[in-house]
């Protein structure tokens, strides 16, 4: 992908990947410009999403980001908190990230998901006013979904291999898949 390419791509609007009564609605912070670029959500090469997610054992086999709408197939889908494409998060004002999190309040409720996974705790702590959140099961819900903060993906985000990421996934696989409210 040359830089005019990527270049292009910022301020995109990537469409989500997302129906009806999923599983889990996994919510990244924004589209990354290569996500803008290719139209896949977490497209850039260094992301580990789609290890994690199959290492986790919530796909069968490790998915391609251009094969993201598979994931519907398996009761899962994809928005984020801000929906425009940047080179970085740190492009993003902390108002982005709130009417982000109204936005997908909405959004949950409209698709009504079982889960919504957001996958980065700074966004997530922006985006809903929890300040102190940690990574895990919330005490809240979201337009109705229940809601678990993860690691985000990013291959900048040093403080989690691919290894703990795919361990904090299966945690909350475990838990859709007993059906249980973790929160307490």
């Amino acid at each position: 992908m040359t830089p005019e390419e990527l270049g292009a791509a910022r301020d995109r609007i990537v469409p989500d990947v997302i129906a009806g009564g999923l599983r889990v609605l996994f919510c990244g912070i924004n589209p990354s410009l290569t996500t803008g670029a290719t139209g896949h959500h977490f497209a850039h090469p260094g992301n580990r999403f789609w290890p994690v997610l199959h290492q986790s054992g919530f796909t069968p086999r490790q998915l391609r980001p251009a094969e993201q709408a598979e994931l519907l197939r398996h009761g899962l889908g994809i928005t984020n908190v801000v929906a425009r494409a940047t080179a970085r998060a740190d492009e993003l004002s902390a108002e982005e990230f709130r009417e982000g999190g109204g936005a997908l309040a909405a959004k949950a409720e409209l698709w009504q998901p079982q889960w919504l996974a957001v996958v980065g705790i700074t966004a997530y702590r922006t985006a809903f006013g929890r300040r102190t959140a940690r990574i895990g099961p919330q005490d809240h819900t979201v337009g109705g979904a229940r809601v678990w903060a993860l690691p985000n993906p990013s291959g900048l985000n040093a403080h989690w291999t691919v290894r703990t990421m795919a361990e904090e996934f299966a945690r909350l696989r475990s838990a859709v898949e007993q059906d249980i409210d973790v929160t307490g």
